[in-house]
């Protein structure tokens, strides 16, 4: 498979914290979390499209269509679980409706995007085993959080950069 570049959207410092809470809430329970991946990428984030390349157009576009919307206002809306026999744990986030257009016709201009539709969405842990992921529920509970998305950014494997867009 080959390695995905992503464009993605980055919460304020306070939106940050309150993802990190979660991760430590997971890890301290136990429970896999995103506090376990070390890349260079890994701070909450929202994966707009991921794929094997994102042209000069996506991107500018990009800049075009989400900078415009900055800061995006996103409220967590209860946990998602993604997967097969291990599962990711995410918060779901509500967004506006431009903000979905705008990703929209920006997902339109990718070749080959990971995903054929966008949910949007804070990953918190992933690989949880089935059989733990009640407890990982128990753990995160069903809190409602704001977050102030306020950067966008794109991250390039083949140079392993991760590049904020002004």
């Amino acid at each position: 498979m080959p390695r995905l570049h992503a464009l993605e959207l980055v919460p304020d410092e306070t939106g940050r914290d309150s993802v990190l809470r979660d991760w430590q809430a997971l890890r301290d329970a136990g429970l896999p979390s995103q506090l376990d991946h070390k890349g260079m990428t890994n701070t909450p984030h929202v994966t707009l499209v991921a794929a094997p390349a994102l042209s000069d157009h996506a991107l500018d576009q990009a800049r075009d269509l989400l900078g415009a919307l900055l800061p995006v206002r996103a409220r967590t809306s209860g946990l998602l679980l993604l997967g097969g026999p291990r599962v990711t744990v995410a918060r779901a986030l509500d967004v506006d409706d431009d903000v979905v257009h705008a990703v929209l016709r920006l997902r339109a201009l990718v070749d080959g995007p990971q995903h054929d539709s966008w949910l949007p969405h804070i990953s918190l842990g992933r690989r949880v085993p089935r059989a733990e992921v009640g407890r990982a529920i128990e753990v995160l509970g069903h809190r409602d959080v704001e977050l102030s998305l306020t950067g966008l950014r794109r991250w390039d494997p083949d140079n392993g950069t991760v590049t904020p867009f002004p």
